[in-house]
């Protein structure tokens, strides 16, 4: 039995989604963020760096989202639910796959961090400093950053429907994570394409259970 070490409102909501799409049985334990946010030490019992998404899967664990994806799809996508027969496709959502985590995620992180300067635990003397500084670094940087992958992502999107292309995949359930920050936490609001495809798949039903066992996602 899969085992999904959910952590609340994290990445590992995709793998979630993946199960359900695939209607694999699974099982999942449940943590808690910390008041910090952080993931809770408990987590480094699974994996020794504590993150999340991890799953346990016969003996094996395996941790990172693009890496949980690709194992779960090419282990359990007996009906070719996700599975591409297309080369070019296939490409595409290679590159999707690992464009989420390597390119556009971190942007994101970095995003939240500098917004977060002018608050706890920053100690209260330093928030004034911090606050106009992570300002600074928003404005000067990272949001011109994201509006360059903003466009990016909705330039492919308003040519093709999925992400693969013609065809829903793997990489439409990567790019979702980073889609949903986007919203919250990018530079500026969605794109009509971009918006669109995250209505999309929002409308699945297999996104709704996924929702139903691992709680809504509140990014900001």
């Amino acid at each position: 039995m899969i085992t999904v070490h959910h952590l609340n409102n994290s990445r590992s909501q995709r793998v979630l989604w993946l199960l359900e799409e695939l209607e694999v049985p699974y099982q999942i334990k449940r943590y808690q963020r910390e008041e910090s946010m952080l993931a809770p030490e408990a987590l480094k019992k699974v994996h020794p760096l504590g993150k999340s998404p991890v799953i346990t899967d016969e003996n094996r664990v395996i941790a990172e989202s693009g890496a949980i994806i690709e194992y779960l799809a090419g282990k359990y996508d007996h009906e070719y639910r996700l599975k591409l027969s297309d080369v070019d496709e296939e490409l595409q959502s290679r590159y999707w796959l690992h464009y989420a985590e390597g390119s556009l995620m971190p942007l994101l992180v970095m995003k939240l961090i500098f917004s977060r300067m002018g608050k706890p635990p920053v100690p209260w003397l330093l928030r004034p400093v911090g606050a106009a500084f992570g300002k600074g670094v928003q404005k000067g940087y990272l949001d011109k950053q994201i509006a360059t992958h903003q466009q990016f992502i909705e330039q492919h999107l308003a040519a093709h429907p999925w992400f693969a292309g013609q065809h829903f995949s793997i990489a439409d359930i990567q790019m979702s994570f980073p889609i949903q920050a986007l919203a919250t936490r990018g530079a500026g609001e969605l794109q009509p394409h971009t918006r669109g495809w995250l209505e999309k798949i929002q409308a699945r039903a297999a996104w709704h259970r996924a929702i139903a066992q691992g709680g809504e996602l509140t990014l900001s």
